[in-house]
């Protein structure tokens, strides 16, 4: 069944899905069905890719909608199997207008071989992260154990969140705007999508080095 058009989702959503896709497959971020992604709506909704769709292909049809609580609008409808994480953004960061999860090699092997979280400092990409002005400063990204149950899997993300925010209540959030998940992938997100992708590949960047850096040790 088609949406009605009062559900309709904009086509610079799925343009922007679109082109987010084609964008990560060139870097080879997505391999196969690999990832997901979407952006934020108007009227609580969200725009995001259907289950099992190679992203380096997608189209109009690649995407779909749903409610901030991952409930599709379509009856029958398929969304990522991660939508629960994407709404979790949403919910927590009300700047937040578009997310991306991509499955780098780098993001992969380094999370495997991470505790709690990876820091990057003195890199001068970590400009890309917002409140960091300069390459002098050192960001800790945060690493979750993959689960299979998602919704449990997003409560372990929101109770980091709310204890990172509880160490420095003075300036609201000491949220990175992004984490790894242990040999899966990572999750980034910005106010639009050219910010998200331009945020995705500062930090693929940084991890890359990172990755490289310890191979020659």
């Amino acid at each position: 069944m088609s949406p009605s058009s009062s559900l309709a989702i904009p086509d610079a959503a799925i343009q922007a899905i679109i082109g987010a896709g084609r964008r990560m497959d060139r870097f080879h971020w997505v391999p196969a069905t690999a990832g997901n992604f979407s952006v934020r709506l108007p009227g609580g909704r969200v725009a995001i890719t259907r289950s099992g769709r190679h992203k380096g292909f997608l189209d109009a049809d690649s995407v779909m909608g749903v409610d901030l609580e991952g409930r599709p609008e379509e009856a029958g409808a398929r969304p990522s199997a991660e939508t629960l994480l994407h709404c979790g953004i949403y919910r927590r960061f009300p700047e937040a207008g578009a997310v991306l999860h991509g499955h780098s090699v780098a993001n992969t092997v380094l999370s495997r071989q991470a505790g709690e979280g990876i820091e990057l400092a003195g890199y001068e990409l970590l400009k890309a992260f917002p409140g960091l002005p300069t390459h002098e400063a050192a960001v800790t990204l945060p690493v979750f154990d993959n689960d299979q149950d998602i919704a449990r899997l997003q409560r372990a993300v929101d109770a980091r969140w709310d204890g990172m925010a509880a160490i420095s209540p003075a300036t609201g959030s000491v949220i990175p705007p992004g984490y790894l998940i242990r040999g899966h992938g990572v999750y980034v997100w910005a106010r639009d999508m050219d910010a998200a992708l331009a945020r995705l590949e500062a930090l693929e960047f940084m991890l890359e080095c990172e990755l490289q850096e310890r191979r020659s040790r």
